[in-house]
């Protein structure tokens, strides 16, 4: 079983990036995504998740309105579209599959997890 998350770099504020998160070794149909983040010197924050089976989203306040979260089964791939990207969103941003059908805002609840992308915003 195994997530990499990509799709990271460096971009000025407003600009946009499209994170992957691809799955390997289990079928990621049968699962909801989640998308955290870790800023340096702090804990993981939760971002996005998408349920399993109908695809509903939730996101976090401080993201919401500017993060979209997609999924296709059929590549085995969940997205991150970020737009309007803001300095206090540079963080490493980790994929994560969850043990409930419609994800979760606790880290603890998610089982696997992808080794994290860079995000840098800076002007």
């Amino acid at each position: 079983v195994q997530l990499q998350a990509s799709g990271g770099g460096s971009v000025q504020p407003g600009g946009s990036l499209q994170l992957s998160c691809a799955a390997s070794g289990f079928s990621l149909s049968h699962y909801a995504i989640g998308w955290f983040r870790q800023a340096p010197g702090k804990g993981r924050e939760w971002v996005s998740c998408i349920s399993d089976t109908d695809s509903t989203t939730y996101y976090s306040r401080s993201v919401k309105g500017r993060f979209t979260i997609s999924r296709d089964n059929a590549k085995k791939t969940v997205t991150l579209q970020m737009i309007g990207l803001r300095p206090e969103d540079t963080a490493v941003y980790y994929c994560a599959s969850a043990r409930r059908p419609y994800g979760s805002r606790s880290p603890a609840e998610y089982a696997y997890w992808g080794q994290g992308t860079l995000v840098t915003v800076s002007s």
